[in-house]
């Protein structure tokens, strides 16, 4: 029997469950020769199956005060339901059998852009399960598209970076997870379009405010810091 010819037994044998030393009766190959290509099938089923995504999770409310496009029905959020301006995203995607390959972003919308990023981290699917609740915290996870995502995030960066600001120096790391978002962000940041900063424990406002009116000029912003 072929080599190619044998694989696809091997490969249709596999797949009705038949083990190495059933297949090797059936096909009358060598046992030796059925276990080496049932090994190869799997490595080339987890290669293939390396990067898949898996599931991604955003905050409720991350619409509060962004323009969103209307021909994306399944974008619908609850713009009243979370903390405005402030959005945490979790991607999973497959790392290998078992185990899953996370990042997370925090993402201000309104101004600064990916304040914070976390991953990869490789975990397995309960692991998951657990940190979800503990990387959203007090905010609700919801269910959501990849590309609704990508427009957030990359989309945040690319507006924070209009006005002066360079994403969290670990989203280099986590990027790639995203994946790509040709010809930019269909939504509209800042709120009600005004790039609007509002204070967070671990910024500088003094700074962010003078890259704000370096970059848009006094009257181009708002501003609310917190003593």
């Amino acid at each position: 029997m072929a080599d190619d010819e044998l694989v696809e037994r091997v490969r249709a044998l596999r797949s009705q469950g038949r083990s190495p030393k059933d297949i090797a009766r059936a096909t009358g190959a060598r046992p030796a020769e059925v276990t080496r290509i049932v090994r190869e099938l799997g490595r080339d089923a987890h290669r293939a199956e390396a990067g898949t995504l898996v599931g991604v999770w955003v905050s409720r409310g991350w619409s509060a005060g962004l323009g969103v496009p209307d021909d994306h029905p399944d974008w619908d959020d609850d713009p009243d339901a979370g903390m405005e301006g402030l959005v945490s995203v979790l991607l999973a995607r497959r790392d290998r059998p078992q185990r899953l390959s996370v990042c997370g972003y925090l993402v201000d919308t309104y101004c600064l852009g990916v304040k914070n990023a976390l991953g990869p981290m490789v975990m397995g699917d309960r692991e998951l399960a657990d940190f979800r609740p503990m990387f959203f915290q007090a905010m609700e996870p919801v269910e959501a598209p990849a590309e609704l995502a990508r427009h957030l995030v990359l989309g945040a960066v690319e507006y924070a970076r209009t006005l002066g600001f360079q994403p969290h120096p670990d989203f280099a790391a986590v990027a790639g997870h995203l994946g790509e978002l040709p010809g930019g962000s269909v939504l509209t940041f800042g709120r009600d379009g005004v790039p609007t900063y509002i204070s967070g424990p671990d910024d500088d406002p003094a700074r962010v405010v003078r890259t704000l009116t370096r970059t848009v000029g006094p009257d181009g912003f708002h501003a609310v810091t917190h003593a």
